[in-house]
């Protein structure tokens, strides 16, 4: 991170290194620019959407690291040298949907969109955590994020389903398990 004095706009800036959806961007910023305003204004990546400015809502839910977090809450300058993983980069390497993605598609879990994208990926890292949800679990995984659209019935059944498909791909010919490839030198 390197400081830079804009006077001519009278706020700090900094050159933040950022990994966003596996590419390293470097991004000149003001010091208090949230992260999700990063993304979405110096980076284009408009899948994270601003609802609420609060951190209630979920909207703006991105993974940092493999967690999900309230970009809204959080200074881009303290996402640098971590991972971050925003709507955008949930797609498969091979083009596919990702299981959540193609889940909420099956289901049905979506109506007007705009709560979608932190639903995505907080499910996405709750079935990494819990590859098997009970119905009960994946109510008590959503129950941060806010839909103003649906009640929420086919939210868990993606989230449910999700968790089908990511078995079933694990279980595809060819199919590795990410902790079999990593740490491997082949």
């Amino acid at each position: 991170m390197t400081s830079t004095d804009h006077t001519d706009v009278g706020e700090q800036h900094l050159e933040v290194r950022l990994r966003v959806n596996g590419m390293p961007r470097r991004v000149e910023l003001p010091v208090r620019r949230t992260l999700c305003d990063a993304l979405r204004q110096d980076l284009g990546l408009t899948g994270t959407h601003v609802g609420c400015e609060h951190g209630v809502c979920g909207a703006c839910t991105v993974l940092l690291d493999g967690e999900p977090v309230r970009s809204c809450l959080m200074l881009a300058v303290s996402a640098e040298d971590h991972d971050v993983t925003t709507v955008e980069g949930l797609t498969e390497p091979d083009g596919r949907l990702s299981p959540t993605q193609q889940a909420f598609v099956d289901c049905h879990g979506l109506q007007c969109g705009f709560c979608t994208p932190g639903f995505l990926t907080t499910v996405s890292a709750f079935i990494e955590e819990n590859p098997d949800p009970t119905p009960e679990e994946a109510r008590e995984a959503v129950g941060g994020n806010l839909c103003r659209c649906t009640g929420y019935q086919n939210i868990v059944a993606s989230v449910l389903r999700a968790a089908e498909i990511q078995k079933e791909r694990a279980a595809e010919p060819g199919a590795t398990e990410p902790s079999a490839s990593e740490g491997s030198d082949a």
